[in-house]
């Protein structure tokens, strides 16, 4: 595998660990009043064990282009049937992600990343019209991307 012309992980921002924290220690507070002190801490430490998995797992996709195949979570395609890629700031993102959206296409969004990039899919056999890509970097992915297919990425937004 050679090096990635894109690779971004699109973990959860620092305020949303933060406020996971004080929603334990509020958690904390009012177990340790109603029950033993050994089944308090068992019951925090189950929460916050299963509070860093859901935060590392929400934030464990990636965005990456790398030997021709753009990969974006689970997801992969390869160059050939990449079309045009179109960086979007935050209302045109919006928009295309409410109201004008297809639902045939596929989304990796995350709340918390109000920008993305929307890339043409052109695989005949592909019933997804357009992936709809939420990043930190519109222009650097949309650039990679184009890099993938020859040709320049769309600049309309």
């Amino acid at each position: 595998m050679s090096t990635p012309a894109y690779d971004e992980r699109l973990h959860v921002p620092l305020r949303w660990w933060v406020q996971g924290v004080m929603f334990l220690a509020t958690v904390w507070i009012a177990v340790i009043l109603w029950v033993p002190e050994g089944l308090a801490w068992g019951i925090t430490a189950a929460l916050v064990a299963l509070f860093v998995t859901a935060m590392l797992a929400y934030g464990s996709p990636r965005i990456t282009v790398v030997d021709g195949v753009l990969h974006a979570g689970r997801a992969r395609i390869e160059a050939a049937y990449v079309g045009a890629a179109e960086p979007l700031d935050a209302e045109a993102a919006r928009r295309v992600a409410g109201r004008e959206a297809d639902a045939r296409a596929f989304l990796l969004l995350r709340p918390y990343l109000k920008r993305a990039v929307k890339v043409e899919i052109t695989d005949p056999a592909d019933p997804a019209p357009y992936w709809l890509l939420a990043t930190r970097h519109p222009r650097s992915l949309a650039d990679a991307i184009a890099g993938l297919a020859g040709r320049p990425a769309d600049s309309s937004h």
